[in-house]
């Protein structure tokens, strides 16, 4: 069970740091997941098709609890809230593979939380493919394995804006939980993608970020926020591109006609952004500064991608103010706090 009194206690929250389970490993049918070794010792680490060579996830933060425990206290994070590999959130697998591996992936990741209550929580994966699975899934992950949320990817197969994820929203709401958006690299188990995006690593390093920018337009122009205006969700990488395209957003509200009627304003977009959540894993001061000034800070939250390969180093260089403040909001957004 969640400790929430270790939650409220946290000066440093991040909810930003995936894990990688053993037991999660082979339910997902012919998807895997799956890790490996070359000849030469070299990892590797199989989805579908997709292989990620050179990441070592075994005998790191990632599968051993231990590790990440010793490395937050050195970062100073006092509490992370886990969530799913973006690897594996295989949103376009058969359903009933898909299932079988949400339950897997959630029932252990709740037995690693029990037994680390006062420094970990979590977040479960869900089967997007099918809403009505995502719902019974995401009520079980909450009321009986006392996860916090959900986490997802900003391609479930369908627009974020589509009415039948309406039944979605509303469970979220119902459920009084956050929901959490993240995105993958195209084509592990879905569309190939851009393949642009192929070399250089470019589906990360500016997929991601467009990917996030297009949720956020999606879930405001799509008239999300305004059809459910408790819920909340929260976007990673603080919100892609989209501060950098906010011109443009705001202008599209009084020039585009089929902007609907709730959005037809100066600067309703850069106001429907009050009503989304935020992490701050965008690596540059300058970036998050920009951001805070256009956003600013009543829904930051500390992200800091956990033992990843981009994971920054602004957790000690954080201003004591905003750390404050982003730990008030954290607990908020987790329900912490009454």
């Amino acid at each position: 069970m969640t400790d929430r009194n270790a939650l409220a206690a946290a000066n440093t929250i991040d909810i930003h740091a995936h894990a990688v389970l053993a037991a999660s490993m082979g339910t997902a049918g012919s998807h895997g997941p799956e890790i490996g070794y070359t000849e030469c010792g070299a990892p590797w680490f199989r989805v579908g098709g997709y292989r990620l060579d050179g990441v070592r996830y075994e005998g790191s933060p990632f599968m051993e609890v231990d590790i990440r425990l010793e490395n937050m206290q050195s970062a100073g994070i006092d509490y992370q809230v886990l969530s799913p590999n973006p690897l594996t959130y295989l949103h376009h697998i058969k359903v009933e593979d898909a299932v079988c591996f949400c339950q897997q992936h959630n029932d252990a990741l709740a037995a690693l939380v029990d037994a680390n209550s006062s420094k970990l929580a979590a977040f479960a994966a869900l089967p997007m493919q099918d809403i009505e699975e995502a719902c019974l899934e995401l009520e079980r992950a909450t009321k009986i394995l006392d996860l916090l949320g959900a986490y997802i990817g900003t391609d479930i197969g369908r627009p974020l804006n589509d009415p039948s994820l309406d039944k979605f929203y509303e469970k979220v709401v119902a459920l009084n939980v956050p929901l959490m958006l993240h995105p993958a690299p195209a084509g592990i188990d879905g569309p190939a993608g851009d393949p642009n995006l192929k070399q250089f690593d470019l589906d990360l390093l500016t997929g991601f970020a467009a990917q996030e920018s297009i949720a956020v337009a999606t879930l405001i122009f799509g008239g999300v926020l305004h059809r459910h205006p408790d819920i909340d969700i929260c976007i990673s990488h603080a919100g892609g591109n989209m501060t950098s395209l906010i011109g443009r957003l705001n202008r599209a509200c009084t020039k585009r006609p089929w902007v609907p009627d709730h959005l037809r304003y100066e600067g309703a977009f850069e106001e429907a952004l009050q009503q989304l959540w935020f992490d701050t894993h965008v690596h540059d001061k300058r970036v998050l500064s920009w951001f805070m000034e256009i956003v600013g800070t009543g829904r930051l939250l500390m992200g800091s991608n956990f033992a990843g390969w981009d994971q920054h180093h602004l957790v000690h260089e954080i201003d004591p103010a905003l750390a404050e403040i982003m730990s008030t909001n954290a607990k908020r957004l987790l329900r912490a706090t009454p």
